[in-house]
């Protein structure tokens, strides 16, 4: 089982939602709000604060649980969705879920996806 979690811009859900439910098996996501700031632009990428970006920006977090064979299909849609190629597109993370279950069934692992 995988857990793949990815931070997107806001005005990009649209299209990531639809790249996400053209796949042949999609289980779902969690969304949820959040504020942040991208990597700094000084050297090294070292944060610099200037008087225009001193506040967090919006982001979405949209969070998947998903059996392992699909973690790649499902991360391509995101990033396929998510991309403008401007920085602040986002960033995704994948890693393993030891357990998964379903509240309403109890169903585990595989199953519960």
């Amino acid at each position: 089982m995988r857990q793949i979690t990815a931070v997107i811009q806001p005005h990009m859900l649209n299209k990531v939602e639809h790249t996400l439910h053209a796949l042949p098996h999609f289980p779902g996501y969690t969304l949820l709000h959040a504020k942040g700031h991208a990597r700094g632009r000084a050297s090294g990428h070292a944060w610099h604060a200037t008087e225009g970006d001193l506040d967090e920006h919006d982001k979405l977090v949209i969070i998947i649980f998903c059996a392992d064979a699909l973690a790649p299909q499902l991360v391509d849609a995101i990033r396929e969705g998510a991309h403008t190629g401007l920085p602040g597109d986002g960033i995704i993370g994948v890693c393993e879920a030891l357990e998964v279950v379903r509240i309403r069934t109890g169903e585990r692992g595989d199953d519960a996806v």
